[in-house]
């Protein structure tokens, strides 16, 4: 129960700000009653609540009151009943107010770092409730925009940005470069590097980065423009003659190797298949098989690799996924993603990819794209990989 100090405090803030139509019960209000107009409908009612409750945190005393039970307790019930079916823009400013708020209930923080990106924004950037396990959660079931949110924040720990570099998704990892606020390890920075051959935006934020070595800074410098490469010879004093002759050494036997494999009959289909089973079964036993890794393979251009990563992550056979993609209802395959945990916001992307190697399919048209829609509802990807069974059967 609350003392009748926690109720004079929590009333004076809140009721300074109840509307006027709401009758005055004195300092021995009752929670039920806090939490009726939490629940009101009037957007002016939630409002006011709203800020009255947050501006508890700029009082004198607010921590210590902060830090019972009770009124934590008390807290989370109002907050979370108006957030529930707060309209778009007092979520928003709730997230803008809490989001630097040690107080703040946990569970509210986490459903408002789930919600869409200009909410979740200022909770990710800053919220000090959030700690590694939350963000690690953020980095597997949140959209590409809240993971980038998340490689952005200030002094992530390890365990955050080993997960970052294990999912290698491209605009995440060129967003944890370029924060300055977060501290790299060799092995991390090593990884980046490596990572740079392919992701052009890496480059010039790794150029930048305090943790970069000369060694790295020789591997770096094959794949960057003029002007990055005379800043990395001007900061550590490189050679610039000796690593450019070592490039253009680089280059001719590359040119070389490709003039070889030209020349080479091409692989049968057999050997692509098999040699595609190998690297995902590598993949999955170093635990590097993820939902990201299906946009990659796409994006490569390599659909047969991506039918295959997603059997293997859904437990599904490639004939399965090769009938979905090749249908006329594209629902099945987002079922599968579903299934796999692709998110809803990442989907179009991937489905625009599959039919641009596919030949327009799956089709379906306007209708076809909103039952794809409809398959990412409010339900496990257990019962999304059930659905996809029980439908795929059908085809």
């Amino acid at each position: 129960m609350f003392s009748s100090g926690d109720r004079r405090f929590i009333v004076k803030v809140v009721f300074a700000r109840i509307p006027s139509g709401v009758p005055d019960v004195g300092v021995a209000i009752r929670t039920d009653e806090i939490l009726g107009l939490a629940k009101s409908r009037t957007p002016a009612d939630r409002e006011r609540l709203l800020l009255a409750v947050v501006d508890l945190a700029d009082t004198a005393d607010a921590e210590q009151v902060m830090g019972s039970a009770p009124i934590q307790g008390l807290l989370n019930s109002i907050f979370m009943s108006l957030v529930v079916e707060a309209e778009r823009d007092i979520r928003r400013r709730l997230a803008e107010k809490l989001s630097t708020a040690a107080w703040a209930p946990p569970a509210l923080i986490n459903v408002l770092a789930l919600d869409e990106i200009e909410i979740a924004g200022p909770i990710i950037a800053q919220s000090p409730v959030l700690k590694d396990h939350d963000l690690l959660r953020l980095l597997v079931e949140a959209t590409v925009e809240h993971q980038i949110e998340v490689a952005r924040r200030p002094k992530l720990g390890p365990p955050v940005v080993a997960a970052i570099l294990q999912q290698a998704e491209p605009a995440v990892v060129t967003a944890l470069a370029g924060n300055q606020a977060v501290e790299l390890s060799p092995h991390d920075m090593s990884q980046l590097v490596a990572a740079s051959r392919r992701v052009a935006g890496l480059r010039a934020p790794l150029s930048r980065r305090p943790e970069l070595t000369e060694d790295l800074a020789r591997q770096l410098y094959i794949w960057v423009g003029q002007s990055l490469r005379t800043a990395l010879v001007g900061r550590f004093r490189m050679d610039a003659g000796a690593l450019d002759a070592a490039l253009a050494e680089a280059v001719r036997e590359a040119h070389g190797c490709h003039a070889h494999d030209n020349s080479m009959p091409l692989t049968s289909d057999a050997d692509r298949e098999q040699m595609e089973l190998r690297l995902v079964a590598k993949l999955l036993a170093a635990g590097q098989l993820r939902p990201s890794y299906l946009l990659r393979a796409l994006r490569e251009q390599r659909l047969t690799l991506f039918e295959r990563a997603l059997a293997t992550l859904g437990g599904f056979e490639v004939e399965e996924i090769r009938r979905a993609i090749d249908s006329n209802r594209p629902e099945l395959l987002a079922l599968a993603c579903a299934a796999v945990g692709i998110d809803r916001s990442v989907f179009p992307v991937l489905l625009d990819l599959v039919r641009e190697l596919n030949g327009g399919r799956p089709s379906g048209g306007p209708e076809g794209a909103r039952r794809a829609a409809g398959a990412f509802g409010p339900y496990s990807a257990q019962v999304a990989n059930a659905a996809f069974r029980r439908a795929i059967a059908t085809v």
